[in-house]
């Protein structure tokens, strides 16, 4: 006779199933986050609602701090294309997992220490190594040997530039240029004092990518093709 026990019905009954034990495991856990949220709605005026908007707003701050800024346009340095009061998303992301600035970007950046204490924005004629001179018998900005047909973005009746200049960007910098030149405070300006009017790159905050505000005027911003048969600056200087 097989003495060997058998399970009985009981037994088998008794014994918790897996979906059992794994309730058994999780519901604590998730009853305690669910505790938690509801002691905060509780302690904080206004309740769930309030505990909603606080979210919101740390998940805001975050955005701006990392990923996208607001930017309300200050002059019209600037224009026909962005004008005084239009506000721009700014990608804070753009130029921080190894990408470069690049000619034609529209870009926001610290000027504290040699534009002024505070952020302005510019379009990159020209970034490290580049040789940039005004201008060509035709009055075009050159830019390592190659001359830069601005006419899509140059406010009209502008000039690509008055004042005649030569000059290497040196490397880890940018020239940059307001599209309505006459009206534009920019590298050209700063060419005799410190650093020579360019601007570091490690102060550059973003690209502006959309014109948001006001909605008649929402775009996204796209680089110039201008800027496209641009040599690289080591090609340019044997060419």
């Amino acid at each position: 006779m097989d003495t060997e026990a058998q399970p009985t019905e009981r037994d088998r009954s008794s014994r918790p199933s897996d979906s059992e034990e794994t309730s058994d495991t999780e519901g604590p856990g998730e009853r305690s986050r669910f505790a938690l949220v509801s002691r905060i709605a509780e302690w904080l005026p206004g309740g769930r609602i309030s505990l909603t908007l606080l979210v919101c707003m740390v998940f805001l701050l975050l955005l701006n701090t990392f990923v996208l800024r607001p930017f309300q346009i200050p002059s019209g340095s600037m224009e026909s294309g962005l004008r005084i009061g239009d506000r721009v998303l700014v990608n804070k992301l753009a130029y921080r997992f190894g990408a470069e600035p690049r000619r034609g970007d529209v870009v926001v950046f610290d000027g504290t220490g040699y534009f002024g204490d505070a952020d302005y924005i510019k379009r990159v004629v020209g970034v490290g190594g580049d040789h940039v001179v005004c201008c060509d018998k035709e009055g075009r900005i050159q830019v390592n040997g190659r001359s830069v047909d601005e006419s899509t973005f140059l406010y009209p009746g502008d000039s690509p530039s008055t004042v005649r200049f030569d000059i290497v960007v040196p490397d880890g910098t940018l020239f940059v240029l307001g599209d309505h030149r006459s009206e534009s405070s920019d590298s050209r300006d700063r060419l005799g004092s410190p650093g020579g009017g360019m601007i570091p790159v490690e102060d550059v905050i973003g690209r502006a990518d959309w014109i948001v505000w006001p909605t008649a005027h929402w775009t996204r911003l796209h680089r110039p093709d201008a800027y496209a048969r641009v040599p690289a600056a080591e090609e340019g200087a044997h060419g």
